[in-house]
């Protein structure tokens, strides 16, 4: 087990201090510290806690922020003081403006935000997937074919986008929008970065590239809109996400609006085109980099697909492979930093938050610090289990944010990126370009690999043998 930090509640013992007490992180002139938080925000907030403590101010294109970090701000964001503290709203708003909508479930709070979850928790948990594993294995088959035997060197992201949007569009419409991809990815991309996160200014939504992509994006939103208007009249709307949001429509028109239905039914591909890509891609760069690894993830994979069925219980049963993707989402973390706004005057490390104020909260900055993760830098996928489990650490341990917005799809990530890569290493022979090989990252839309990270496909490992479907006990109503 890793050595014990400080507990996070210690930093809360001194009287609050004044806002202006809180420390400046220094940076260029005008430009202040935009450009290192911009190459590599987490290594950003790390040092800056390291140097600073729980509690900085970071200057980003002029404007002057909060930040609140490490273990003492990812235990804060799960507490009652945290979800009664803090909002989401003000840092989506000019995202859901952007689109003409009225709401999106990240951008809001409270009751709202409350139902909103409760019409997607079923479309985006494991339940989602469950008794389709076999339609998961078939799916990356194709891809396998299509995308990464057909070429010696696969640029790993954007196969693994292509993989994610063709599994999530047969799931849950019965075809996959894969034309679409390369318009999502740019969309994201510009969104993101200049509404959300705010890193880049909005003039760049004026590049004809990005109003190119918007449109195929907005093209993609009203085709999906008459698809399921179309379900919804013939009463042969399916029981998975995209249809329980246009069934909500249907319901509660005041809740889901008619101007919301784009951005709800588009979200699934923009929410896992990136940051599940991200993390599987990642994933498969300590896979082969790391010596051991490989053999072991492999070993996993053949029993695994050695089975004429294959379970959500199989699915969760593999050491090597879900400690890999949980590694890759410790040491390239989708979720660096979250973004919120202070609804009311709040405590936090002796510091007085005051109301109004934007914050970006740290809550990967644990993941880096040898106190709970030993040789931190170090690619080590036997972390997790007992009885290390470093994980489990107060505060340790972010990969899907924190509190009321952690991300609602979690468990079905967690599933379908064990599927996927279990899959990718049965079929095939993959290695780096080169042993010495190190992988170069990218910030933007979110952290992960960056997009010229290739492999070497050295072969096929395994032929493709179909699964049996998975066969299920209807439940009873009663």
């Amino acid at each position: 087990m890793a050595t014990s930090a400080p507990a996070p509640d210690e930093v809360r013992t001194s009287a609050p201090k004044a806002t202006d007490k809180i420390p400046d992180v220094p940076g260029l002139p005008l430009l202040g510290n935009t450009l290192e938080m911009a190459r590599d925000p987490a290594a950003f907030f790390l040092r800056a806690y390291r140097d600073y403590g729980p509690v900085y101010r970071v200057n980003v294109f002029g404007r002057r922020t909060i930040v609140i970090a490490g273990p003492e701000a990812s235990t804060f964001m799960t507490t009652r003081d945290g979800r009664d503290s803090l909002r989401s709203k003000e840092f989506w708003g000019d995202f859901v403006d952007f689109h003409g909508a009225s709401k999106t479930l990240t951008g809001e709070d409270g009751k709202t935000h409350e139902k909103l979850r409760r019409i997607m928790r079923h479309g985006f948990s494991k339940a989602a997937v469950a008794g389709q594993y076999h339609r998961l294995a078939q799916i990356t088959d194709e891809a396998i074919e299509r995308d990464w035997l057909s070429r010696p060197q696969v640029p790993v992201v954007e196969a693994y986008q292509y993989l994610i949007v063709a599994q999530l569009g047969e799931i849950m419409t019965g075809h996959a929008p894969l034309e679409y991809v390369p318009d999502i990815r740019l969309n994201i991309l510009y969104l993101l970065n200049t509404l959300v996160a705010r890193t880049r200014p909005k003039i760049l939504l004026h590049r004809p590239e990005f109003k190119r992509a918007n449109a195929r994006v907005n093209e993609l939103g009203r085709d999906m809109i008459a698809e399921f208007k179309g379900h919804a009249a013939a009463g042969t709307l399916p029981s998975n996400l995209l249809g329980d949001i246009m069934h909500a429509h249907e319901t509660d028109p005041d809740l889901i609006q008619e101007r919301d239905l784009a951005l709800l039914l588009t979200g699934p591909y923009v929410a896992g085109l990136d940051t599940v890509a991200n993390t599987i891609a990642a994933a498969t760069y300590g896979i082969l980099k790391t010596p051991g690894v490989l053999e072991r993830v492999q070993a996993e994979a053949d029993a695994l697909y050695a089975k004429d069925v294959v379970t959500e219980q199989d699915i969760h049963n593999l050491p090597a492979i879900n400690g890999a993707i949980m590694e890759a989402m410790r040491l390239w973390p989708i979720a660096v930093a979250q973004m919120r706004t202070a609804i009311e005057d709040f405590s936090f490390a002796g510091y007085t938050i005051p109301a109004g104020e934007m914050i970006y909260i740290g809550t990967s900055v644990p993941h880096f610090m040898e106190e709970y993760f030993p040789e931190p830098e170090r690619f080590d996928i036997d972390r997790y289990q007992r009885p290390r489990a470093e994980h489990l650490q107060k505060g340790a341990y972010s990969p899907f944010g924190r509190g009321p917005h952690s991300c609602l799809g979690q468990s079905l990530a967690e599933v379908q990126m064990a599927a996927t890569v279990s899959r990718i290493f049965h079929r095939l022979d993959l290695a780096l370009p080169s042993p010495d090989y190190v992988l170069k990252t990218k910030s933007a839309p979110t952290p992960g690999p960056s997009m010229d990270f290739k492999v070497r496909v050295l072969g096929e490992r395994r032929p493709a043998r179909a699964l049996k479907p998975e066969q299920r006990e209807e439940k009873s109503d009663g």
